[in-house]
């Protein structure tokens, strides 16, 4: 390790990215820490923390979001919604790049329409921006007294008017700076600046989860009902590692398709021939599922609860979705992980034009004949890989609840400890890791790895 570190500071490129890095990573911490103007910052602490300690998907949204942006959710920082408007945004436009004409023509135009589509995408985050700053300066309005003590959120000498606006206004410009961050972190630093800026949000958040962690364990032999055991502690710790043995085991994973290149005969010379892999990642939708039903179990909590005074009955037969705790929570949240799992996977993997592009290039699948047997033969291959893919994200994704169910730590220590955000950690530090290593490689140093590059499994 020791001399791998030194090969990194030896590559004047590489060290420099690496530093301006850290640097931009450093400003957005600063920015964690400043509020926006006029909002009683001990009160929404307070709000937010209870609101992440109570069940139902409130809390696990609450939390999510939180884990995300490193704690600036929970302190109505100018940073407080992050870099998610950006990813809504890029989610939004890849989706519609599918069935918009006047979209798809441009994806097809090369670097300049790309150009294109990114300009459209940062106009859209500035939308997503104002909206979703307005809901949440409107529910900070109306949360008074949520925090159990009586206190306003917002301080009594702003009127109410100037705060919306002041408040809008800095959400948006600390989003719209985030954005700008992690665009000058991909083009000047290295690795992905969005990724990178969501897992320094969560690794941020470790410490304040393991003091939790270790204030609550009871460290004597005596019995305390509300402490948790030494031995649950070294579950806990055998069961993250297991855990992250299996994220970086399916992240790494691949279902590798022979190709094979036909032979063409130019005068003398026979060319092609070649054969090779197409690689289908096993977790080919990453976390994105995971976060499209994190969101979406929040508008039946809303329509549940709305139901308790006028339908009691209704509500008490329905209220176990909306613990986000019980069997029926739990049963379907799993389900629509798996639901968004092929669907993202059926938008974003298109075999029928794979399965054109491979014949006009002349490579075929051997065995299967070019044309709509190779589409029908990738798309069951790849239906069989994302079930996997599927069943895996909703086992992590679930790991959360069932460990603040067996251990009583609330969903901030937990969604960290597994789930999303343990997710998101190792694929983007593999992700920078493999980066490194190519630098070095392409130096003629040692790679960071070393008993050989981080490969894909078949």
């Amino acid at each position: 390790m020791t001399s791998s570190v030194r090969n990194i500071l030896k590559v004047p490129e590489l060290r420099r990215r690496l530093l301006i890095t850290l640097g931009l990573l450093i400003v957005f911490r600063i920015g964690c820490y400043v509020t926006v103007p006029g909002v009683n910052t001990a009160v929404v602490s307070d709000m937010m923390a209870k609101a992440q300690e109570g069940a139902g998907a409130y809390g696990a949204l609450f939390g999510m979001m939180s884990l995300f942006t490193g704690g600036a959710f929970g302190q109505m920082a100018l940073f407080g919604m992050g870099v998610m408007p950006y990813i809504s945004a890029s989610i939004i436009l890849q989706l519609l790049t599918t069935s918009v004409p006047y979209l798809e023509a441009l994806a097809k135009e090369g670097e300049a329409g790309r150009k294109k589509i990114r300009r459209i995408e940062r106009y859209v985050t500035v939308g997503l921006c104002l909206f979703q700053g307005y809901v949440l300066v409107k529910v900070v309005e109306g949360s008074t007294g949520m925090a159990g003590t009586g206190a306003s959120l917002v301080s009594p000498s702003v009127p109410p008017l100037l705060f919306e606006a002041m408040a809008v206004l800095a959400l948006t410009t600390g989003s719209i700076f985030l954005m700008w961050i992690g665009e000058q972190m991909t083009e000047y630093g290295i690795g992905n600046g969005i990724s990178l800026i969501i897992m320094a949000g969560i690794v941020a958040r470790a410490p304040v989860a393991l003091n939790q962690i270790l204030m609550n364990v009871n460290w004597k032999l005596e019995a305390n009902p509300g402490k948790t055991s030494i031995l649950t502690l070294v579950l806990l710790v055998c069961l993250f590692a297991f855990i992250v043995a299996g994220i970086v085991l399916i992240t790494q994973a691949q279902r590798r398709i022979p190709m094979q290149q036909a032979k063409q005969t130019r005068g003398r010379r026979v060319i092609g021939g070649q054969r090779h892999y197409m690689p289908l990642r096993v977790n080919q939708a990453g976390v994105i599922p995971i976060i499209f039903a994190s969101s979406l179990l929040v508008f039946p909590t809303i329509i549940i609860k709305a139901l308790e005074r006028p339908l009691p009955g209704v509500y008490a037969f329905l209220a176990p979705i909306a613990t986000g705790r019980g069997f029926a929570y739990i049963t379907l949240y799993a389900a629509l992980i798996i639901f968004f799992c092929f669907f993202w996977t059926a938008v974003t993997f298109n075999p029928t034009q794979m399965s054109e592009n491979l014949r006009d290039y002349g490579t075929f699948v051997p065995g299967i004949r070019p044309g709509r047997r190779t589409a029908d033969y990738l798309e069951t291959v790849m239906m069989r890989v994302t079930m996997a893919g599927a069943v895996f994200l909703a086992v992590i994704a679930i790991v959360p609840t069932a460990l603040s169910n067996f251990t009583g730590f609330n969903w901030q220590v937990t969604g960290f400890f597994g789930g999303t955000g343990l997710l998101i950690v190792v694929g983007v530090a593999l992700d920078l890791v493999e980066r490194i290593e190519t630098h070095l490689l392409m130096r003629h140093y040692e790679g960071f790895m070393r008993k050989g590059r981080i490969r894909g499994r078949m």
